[in-house]
């Protein structure tokens, strides 16, 4: 690992072939509260969206359950159908005016999903289509031909994963092609490292999500902190630049639904750590 490194130029090529920055944006916030509905100013929802893109950002994941549909319908009316943008979305969980998700792999289910996603985003093909939880009560194998399919229909160019086990992923790439993987994962929640690892080897992407959820928990704040004081810098800044340091197939999907917010996430892309900054973030204590 590089004494220093700046993220701001480094790419992914997601499925081998659609190459994006690796610091994206998590089009969940941009919803009502609890991701149920609309958002309060629906135009300034779609401002974030538009800032992004001119900020750079060509990578932006959302899911047919965030709102639901909001959050693709304000993507589609705000972007269109963008060359130079991948859009991500992913199906799989039902909502409920409770706020609860469950998990709904059904294939005919997630087959009758992506016709709303394709109408909702605007778009003939959705560039990567992502299962967004396993349903237990579903067989896994059933709901992933079922993405496999849609992407023999042309509907969807890649198939990605969301809160799969590494048993689920080498199941999956016996199946179709695997081109990412989204699972919970951030400086201070790393259950998943062998998730990650087992990415890196099969040369698939890594979005994790959740990617600051611990920034401000105790053990966790106070590191980042002692790191964004000597990098003249916030601890969400440091613990996105430790995420692109971390792996060369993370792809991180910070979400906000402030433009200020999105203009600090992005510049953490330009963050340099040393090498005693990321001894000090991989040493933090991990609470069980």
């Amino acid at each position: 690992m590089a004494s220093n490194t700046t993220s701001g130029s480094d790419t992914f090529d997601i499925g081998g072939e659609l190459t994006v920055n690796r610091l994206g944006f998590g089009a969940m916030r941009i919803t009502g509260e609890d991701i149920i509905g609309r958002p309060d100013d629906e135009d300034a929802a779609k401002d974030v969206l538009r800032h992004a893109v001119d900020l750079g950002v060509d990578f932006v994941d959302t899911a047919d359950s965030y709102g639901p549909g909001v959050s693709e319908r304000l993507i589609g009316e705000a972007l269109g159908d963008p060359d130079d943008v991948v859009v991500a979305s992913k199906a799989g969980l039902l909502r409920n005016r409770e706020g609860d998700w469950l998990p709904h792999g059904d294939p005919d289910f997630l087959k009758n999903q992506v016709l709303c996603s394709l109408d909702r985003l605007g778009t003939d093909t959705i560039d990567l289509y992502q299962y967004h939880r396993p349903d237990p009560n579903t067989d896994f194998e059933a709901s992933v031909h079922a993405f496999a399919e849609m992407k023999d229909a042309g509907q969807i160019s890649h198939v990605g994963l969301s809160n799969v086990t590494v048993e689920q992923l080498e199941t999956s790439t016996e199946i179709v092609d695997v081109a990412t993987v989204q699972n919970r994962y951030n400086v201070g929640h790393r259950d998943d490292e062998d998730v990650l690892r087992a990415c890196e080897d099969h040369g698939v992407g890594f979005i994790p999500w959740g990617p600051m959820y611990t920034v401000d928990e105790a053990g966790v704040a106070e590191v980042l902190g002692e790191v964004a004081d000597r990098r003249d810098a916030t601890r969400r800044q440091v613990a996105l630049a430790w995420l692109l340091e971390h792996s060369d197939v993370t792809l991180p999907i910070p979400g906000t639904s402030s433009v200020e917010h999105l203009e600090s996430n992005v510049a953490a892309a330009e963050l340099s750590l040393t090498d005693e900054d990321m001894a000090a973030l991989n040493g933090i204590d991990l609470q069980e």
